[in-house]
């Protein structure tokens, strides 16, 4: 029982606790740098993302406002092109699973 009260050995298995959080925590610490270095490189990365969809929503936009006065410019259909049209877009519905051709015209 006095060897365990020696002074050697309790200044000895404190320095070795102190190494060993000292240890932990570095390892903590790199871990946790490393999470938000990768983070730090998402985020940059979705920003970038957000620019070029910004962008290519602004392109977007130009090409309808540019094709928005030829369209414009067709006459109007009558009566009967409407209903046309309107047959026509119902067989192109993607929740339609009836697609007959019948009243296309050919």
């Amino acid at each position: 029982m006095s060897e365990l009260l020696n002074p050697g050995i309790l200044n000895l298995a404190s320095l070795a606790v102190s190494v060993a959080l000292l240890l932990v925590g570095l390892l903590l610490w790199f871990f946790v740098n490393r999470a938000s270095s990768r983070a730090n490189e998402q985020i940059e990365l979705l920003q970038a993302l957000l620019d070029q969809q910004k962008r290519q929503n602004a392109l977007l936009r130009r090409l309808c406002e540019a094709n928005a006065p030829e369209k414009e410019d067709v006459a109007e259909p009558t009566v009967a092109g409407k209903a046309k049209g309107e047959a026509h877009r119902r067989c192109h519905c993607p929740n339609d699973t009836s697609r007959e051709d019948s009243h296309h015209e050919r």
